[in-house]
């Protein structure tokens, strides 16, 4: 008990400390740190420390799908696993059926060339052979149905997954995608040996919102600001959100000059945005976005390019530019 308590308290000093809400989530990730039975995720969460990174919700929900969220990779895997099944029944049922078809062709031809000798044995033979193979149709045509039955299943549990796969790398509040998915295609680019660079957008005036006009209307603003991110780089690369009121875009096979292009048309989308409010028809202040452009390089993981192009986004804010890349 006494050593139940002393791992409780560290977890409530340490969400105190980094101003984490006390979520089944966050309380699940600290308390594992805590007790130090995760050596991988200790390790990311120490170097998250170590080099001074945003601990916010945001981080920690990465975290828990890396290293705690095991179920997700389940899920993934006995799908691919039923689409292989379903597939090899339909291939086995195509070529069951040309075989059977054939089959039938063949006993039709031998009715229809008797032997003038022992015709009626002969005869009966056949008949016998017909209706076997009039019931090895039905037979088949009954399998046909079940596997229909079974391929309706299996689009339903499906669309069941792929609805769970959207809830691990889409994040609920702003539509974009979620850290830790970022992380990953990364990765993925990194190996192709794809050039990468990163657009970090910051937004500079959200806790004015959120203390002046409420939880809710910075909730809008948030939204806002994320769909004109996801407007304008669609096409072109993989919007997330990275922290509390923060986004990061990563894009392929894009230079810094042209990552700059596109930070500025979303900064023009965002200028354009005027909010009123309705119960006293005050005019909001306009919302204030800082810019960061990072390249990635190869030894770099996602973590480190999104700090630069953070660290990016702050320096622009500092000298007053509309944006920064880092490298300047």
């Amino acid at each position: 008990m006494a050593i139940a308590q002393e791992k409780m308290t560290k977890v409530c000093v340490f969400l105190e400390r980094y101003a984490l809400s006390p979520t089944p989530l966050n309380y699940q990730v600290v308390y594992t740190y805590t007790s130090q039975t995760n050596l991988e995720l200790n390790k990311a969460l120490d170097r998250a420390i170590a080099v001074e990174d945003n601990i916010d919700s945001v981080l920690i929900e990465q975290l828990h799908a890396e290293f705690l969220n095991t179920g997700h990779t389940e899920q993934v895997n006995m799908i691919q696993n039923v689409d292989g099944v379903i597939s090899s029944l339909s291939q086995n049922s195509q070529a069951t059926e040309k075989q059977i078809i054939r089959f039938a062709g063949q006993v039709s031809e031998c009715v229809h060339s008797l032997d003038e000798n022992n015709i009626e044995q002969s005869r009966q033979a056949l008949e016998v052979l017909h209706n076997q193979t009039a019931e090895l149709l039905n037979q088949h045509k009954q399998f046909k149905q079940e596997l229909s039955k079974a391929k309706q299943l299996h689009e339903k549990t499906k669309k069941q997954l792929n609805q769970l796969r959207k809830q691990h790398i889409i994040d609920s509040q702003t539509g974009l995608y979620k850290r830790h998915y970022l992380t990953q295609q990364t990765q993925v680019w990194t190996n192709q040996k794809k050039s990468i660079c990163a657009i970090a957008i910051q937004i500079d005036n959200l806790d004015h919102f959120t203390e002046n006009y409420g939880d809710i209307i910075g909730e809008v603003i948030l939204n806002k600001v994320a769909k004109q991110v996801q407007k304008y780089v669609f096409q072109s690369g993989l919007p997330g959100r990275t922290a509390k009121d923060q986004f990061t875009v990563l894009l392929a096979d894009i230079d810094p000059e042209t990552a700059n292009v596109i930070a500025e048309k979303v900064r023009n989308g965002v200028e354009k945005l005027r909010f009123v409010s309705s119960k006293t028809g005050i005019k909001l202040p306009s919302i204030g976005l800082s810019l960061g452009i990072a390249q990635h390089l190869q030894e770099d993981d996602f973590n480190q390019l999104a700090k630069k192009a953070s660290h990016a986004a702050f320096k622009a804010r500092s000298l007053g530019q509309s944006s920064y890349t880092a490298g300047q």
